[in-house]
């Protein structure tokens, strides 16, 4: 019974940004647990890289090229998914990016491009598949927040708000869809070792000895981290979890 809990043999999975860092950790944990994957990216060679990778693991998967702030390009997105692995039950909305600067300093082009990107992205995928994922009895959203979502940054206030945004659509869409059998919940990364936080090193003095003093774990997240609570969140086993916005942060949040 347990191994039946956590088992996603049939199912069908859409990750975008799903072909690097935390998008990625989370489409092997999947495809480890049964899973045909749509791996979704803006870079097609990057996306064909990770789906190949899940077929040598044993999954099918296909890559789909695809700008989700483009809600022509989430409809295709949706319709090649369901064409080549004929059904959507869980979605897995990954796609993000930060530009950091302090708030006097970002420009409105840039603000609506994180906000596009992060948000925007999270509203039209989730919108695409609700008919698919209605139709099939249910299915499962899984949203990525950040500890942005729970603290501000002055080096980050579109990403934050943005995060903070993706906490609060969650629990819309948990309570808008719970009559259609559908759970939407949200997870919290800490700070994970992915090219972005890289860069981030790079940009702010500091911050990787920072990180490291708050962390209980004493380390930085590795993207693996990450298969386990996406297997969790789309499997029978969180059937009873919506709405709910999870830290995955190596008790990060946690500390004062």
């Amino acid at each position: 019974m347990t191994s039946n809990l956590f088992d996603l043999s049939g199912k069908v999975a859409i990750v975008t940004g799903g072909n690097g860092g935390i998008g990625l950790g989370m489409a092997r944990g999947l495809a480890e647990a049964g899973a045909a994957i749509a791996v979704v990216g803006r870079n097609e060679a990057k996306s064909a890289v990770a789906a190949a990778e899940l077929k040598a693991r044993g999954a099918k998967a296909i890559a789909v090229t695809a700008d989700v702030t483009d809600r022509a390009a989430v409809a295709d997105m949706v319709a090649r998914t369901l064409r080549e692995l004929g059904r959507i039950d869980i979605l897995v909305n990954n796609a993000g990016i930060n530009i950091r600067k302090p708030p006097h300093a970002l420009d409105p082009a840039e603000w609506d491009t994180v906000i596009r990107t992060n948000l925007t992205s999270a509203f039209l995928c989730s919108q695409a598949v609700h008919p698919a994922m209605k139709q099939a009895g249910g299915g499962k959203i899984i949203n990525i927040g950040s500890m942005m979502s729970i603290f501000g940054a002055s080096f980050a206030p579109a990403y934050a708000a943005s995060k903070g945004g993706i906490v609060q659509f969650t629990r819309s869409c948990a309570v808008g869809w719970a009559a259609d059998h559908i759970q939407a919940n949200a997870i919290l990364p800490g700070w994970i070792d992915t090219d972005l936080t890289r860069r981030a090193r790079e940009e702010v003095d500091g911050l990787h000895d920072k990180v490291l003093a708050r962390t209980p774990a004493a380390r930085w997240g590795a993207i693996d981290d990450f298969a386990g609570i996406a297997v969790f969140l789309a499997s029978p086993a969180s059937n009873f979890v919506t709405g709910a916005a999870i830290p995955v942060d190596g008790g990060f949040s946690v500390m004062g």
